[in-house]
Order: structure tokens, then sequence, then C-alpha cells
């Protein structure tokens, strides 16, 4: 979803995970098994701060990264988030061939998923913009995001 809004756009797309990788050297699952969550989190918060004077563009976070409010405010505003809203079970179907490369999710990935959910709500509650993917196409929950980004700041 993020590269095809950062197509549309025409800015560049950032894959803030792989951004941790590259300049970690090693995997996320390889990062939280040495070094914890704790530690990735805060690799999160340092690739956030080396974004924050950085050109516009689409920044596609980790689910937990939003768990942080004092990551998030590094750059909102004048960033603006968007929740991708999908049911746990949903999600699944779509990672499940990726499941194995998710920490938080090696045991009961669903179980996990709903967990997490449950834990993360509030805080994907309070993006800019929630798009509810369930509903939507791809084309469609492109131009909501699309639109977002157009749009004058508040």
């Amino acid at each position: 979803m993020g590269r095809a809004v950062a197509a549309a756009l025409g800015w560049p797309f950032v894959d803030l995970d792989a951004e941790i990788v590259a300049r970690e050297g090693r995997s996320i699952a390889a990062i939280f098994a040495m070094d914890g969550e704790p530690r990735f989190r805060e690799l999160e918060r340092e690739a956030t701060i080396r974004l924050r004077d950085a050109s516009p563009s689409v920044v596609a976070p980790g689910g937990g990264w939003v768990t942080s409010a004092e990551t998030v405010a590094i750059v909102c505003p004048p960033a603006r988030m968007t929740y991708l809203k999908v049911s746990p079970e949903t999600a699944f179907q779509r990672i499940r061939r990726t499941v194995r490369l998710r920490p938080l999710l090696r045991r009961d990935p669903l179980g996990a998923l709903r967990r997490l959910l449950d834990i993360r709500h509030a805080a994907y509650e309070r993006a800019d913009l929630v798009v509810d993917t369930e509903l939507l196409g791809m084309q469609d929950v492109t131009q909501r995001i699309v639109s977002l980004a157009k749009a004058p700041l508040p």
C-alpha cells in the first residue's frame, strides 16, 4: 500500500524496518533475539529522527511504532498518520507467508495479532485517517491517503 501511495504522490517510499535492517546489518528477528524489543524501539526512534528533516515521503513503520507517543511526535505534525484498519484474521491471511519473520507473532500468530490490536487499538485510532481496508480496494485506499497527503494542514 505504501509503495502505491508513494508512486501516486511522486514521493519516495521508506520501509522503516528495512532502513533499520540495512543500518544494523541484521534482521529484525535477530535484533529482537539479541537485544530485545526495547532496543528495537530505540532503533525505530533513531530512524524516525533521521526522517524528520527528509523531503516528503511515504513511510511504512512497523505496527508497534505507534505505541511510542514520543516517537510519533518527532514527525507528527507535520506528517500525517494513516491507520489501515483490518481484522486480525484478515491481517493473518495477508502476512501468513512471512509470519516467521515477525518476532512478536512467532507463537500463536492469530492470538498475538488479536492481543496486539487490543493493546494498540487506541494509538491506531488517533491516526489522522482511518481506512477500513476490509471494505475498500487498493485503489480506493490509495486515493483516500493521497487526498489526505495533498490537503493543507489544519
